[in-house]
């Protein structure tokens, strides 16, 4: 831990200064910016930028996901929790997947997650905003992951075609008009091409349940994360695509996963 800075005698200062911003888990939070802070002014700038509403992984630089520290920047999308059961599912379906790619990757955390317990993989991701692609090289070098820069399918190499054993697609589904009513961490903290998904949510989607048969390697995998009101509408792309598709739901994580599977 850092000297403490003067606006900052104690840690229980700290404590005080997040449970007065609203912060309901200050002393949690007090502790992991303590721990991360490295001079008393960086100290005193991350307290700062928590109380004026900046998300907590951004404040520390980074975000557990399955048990791994995540590095996140600003402008980055900050990996959910719920998105650890897309993972889940991902490993349930296809537990020896040699090549697997992370599109809409944000900073790689599906990526990492999925190279952590798969062992050696062939591993890619992509997304269209190079702040999101210079933050998942970092967390996927680690396990060799090949990042790439562009639109969806645009950005692979075209050698994956048939190749691919685990597609995971965290593709944005909030509808246009509702993204001004997220939390303020993420409507004013994270990219807008990481949340529109246009006027229903799933223009992205179906866009990548459309190409991803091409992509697949038989018995292989396309998962992506909706909502509960999106799902019959997703299962639709899915099928009109010609993947076998189903629902997974984690109740708990208030989690709804579509998976479709080419035919083997």
């Amino acid at each position: 831990m850092p000297a403490l800075s003067p606006r900052f005698t104690s840690a229980d200062s700290v404590v005080a200064a997040l449970r007065t911003a609203g912060c309901v888990f200050a002393e949690d939070e007090a502790r992991l910016i303590l721990a991360a802070a490295r001079t008393p002014a960086e100290l005193a700038d991350m307290v700062d930028r928590r109380v004026i509403g900046h998300p907590l992984e951004l404040v520390v630089g980074w975000a557990e996901f399955r048990g791994l520290r995540i590095t996140v920047a600003p402008g980055v999308f900050v990996p959910r929790r719920r998105t650890e059961f897309l993972v889940d599912q991902a490993l349930a379906r296809v537990p020896d997947a040699s090549v697997v790619v992370d599109l809409c990757c944000g900073s790689g955390a599906v990526g990492a997650a999925l190279a952590a317990a798969l062992g050696p993989v062939e591993l890619h991701a992509a997304d269209i905003d190079p702040a999101a692609v210079d933050c998942a090289g970092r967390n996927t070098a680690d396990a060799g992951g090949r990042v790439h820069t562009g639109d969806l399918f645009e950005a692979l190499p075209a050698d994956l075609r048939g190749r691919i054993d685990i597609l995971a697609a965290n593709v944005p589904y909030v509808p246009t008009d509702e993204v001004a009513l997220l939390p303020t961490e993420a409507r004013d903290h994270e990219p807008l091409v990481a949340l529109d998904g246009g006027t229903d949510g799933l223009d992205i989607l179906r866009r990548v349940a459309a190409e991803a048969p091409r992509w697949l390697a038989p018995g292989g995998c396309l998962l992506v994360e909706t909502s509960e009101r999106q799902s019959a509408a997703a299962l639709d792309a899915f099928t009109h695509s010609g993947l076998t598709p189903r629902l997974a739901v984690s109740e708990e994580l208030y989690a709804h996963v579509v998976i479709g599977t080419r035919a083997a």
